[in-house]
């Protein structure tokens, strides 16, 4: 897609294949471009265009660098956030001073915000380094949004943890604790990645303060802006991180509880029967010379002797609250 300025607005264009790019061209927009394009934009601006390969190569060298008058910055963007698998793949954004270029494989929504709002962006921000800050921007909101939706789904699951279990503990053991595992796993796949994403715009962040033309009037205050944003979200990142490492820990404290709250009432009931059944295995000896088995009461005391046996250990552990 081409977004052409005439001094005043920017209209967007689509871009074929075989049409040469214009002069007025200040954002061009390669989204899974064909060999064809890049190499109409490598003709247009004097530079080579990264392949997919280069562009996941975690070295900064590969993905911070100038070339000519062109500043080639890559960043790791969340993508599908919203969904329940979200994936991060790598955008470049290449900067001249007339124009923004930018090289993706994937269709993140900071992008069509963007493309939406270009027709209010004011004339004096018509150029590549006025344009990739307020890209950029669009990105740390989208990213605080979906910090702040991760932190909303783990509260969820806090009240899903943790409140049935002051109100009563029959209730907290009906908690599907695998339904409640597989969504604390999920939070931290997404903030995982949005950790990632952080560190690959904060170096972003950090390369562009260093650019000649990119610095120039107040792009400068503003690119002071956007680190603290990031640096601001990264913090936020750090938090959701450590929460779910706590939710973890007390899923799993709780499941330990559970399993040693169901062992337990399986070793005072064999607790409990033990006794009578040492007194059946008693009097269930076939030996001659036992004088209770010739008593008439013999049978309902022995049968007697279990039940008291069975119900004084019961007793004592109910009067221990071990029941």
């Amino acid at each position: 897609m081409l977004h052409l300025s005439d001094g005043q607005t920017i209209t967007p264009r689509h871009w074929r294949d075989a049409e040469p790019i214009p002069e007025q061209a200040v954002w061009i927009d390669m989204n899974h471009p064909s060999r064809a394009q890049e190499v109409a934009v490598e003709s247009f601006i004097g530079i080579e265009i990264p392949t997919r390969e280069e562009m996941h190569a975690i070295e900064v060298s590969e993905r911070l660098y100038q070339e000519g008058d062109a500043y080639f910055m890559t960043a790791t963007l969340v993508t599908k956030m919203d969904t329940a698998e979200p994936e991060t793949h790598a955008v470049t954004f290449i900067v001249t001073s007339k124009r923004l270029i930018t090289l993706r494989y994937s269709d993140p929504l900071p992008f069509r915000v963007f493309a939406e709002h270009m027709k209010r962006i004011p004339a004096s921000d018509h150029n590549g380094p006025a344009l990739l800050l307020i890209l950029l921007d669009s990105i740390t909101n989208r990213v605080a949004d979906v910090l702040e939706r991760i932190g909303q789904d783990m509260d969820a699951i806090t009240r899903n943890i943790f409140r049935p279990a002051a109100l009563d503990m029959q209730k907290a053991q009906s908690v599907n604790h695998q339904k409640v595992l597989v969504a604390i796993g999920r939070s931290g796949d997404s903030v995982s990645k949005v950790r990632e994403s952080l560190m690959t715009l904060n170096r972003l962040v950090a390369f562009a303060m260093q650019c000649g033309h990119i610095t120039v009037g107040e792009n400068r205050e503003r690119l002071l802006a956007q680190s603290r944003d990031i640096a601001g979200l990264n913090d936020q990142s750090n938090y959701l991180g450590n929460k779910v490492t706590f939710l973890l820990d007390a899923v799993l404290g709780l499941i330990s509880i559970e399993q040693n709250a169901i062992i337990k009432i399986f070793s005072v009931a064999a607790t409990v029967f033990l006794p009578p059944t040492l007194i059946a295995s008693i009097y269930g000896m076939n030996f001659e010379h036992m004088p209770e088995l010739k008593w008439h009461l013999g049978y309902p005391m022995a049968v007697g002797f279990m039940i008291l046996s069975a119900v004084l250990p019961y007793l004592y552990f109910k009067r221990k609250k071990w029941l």
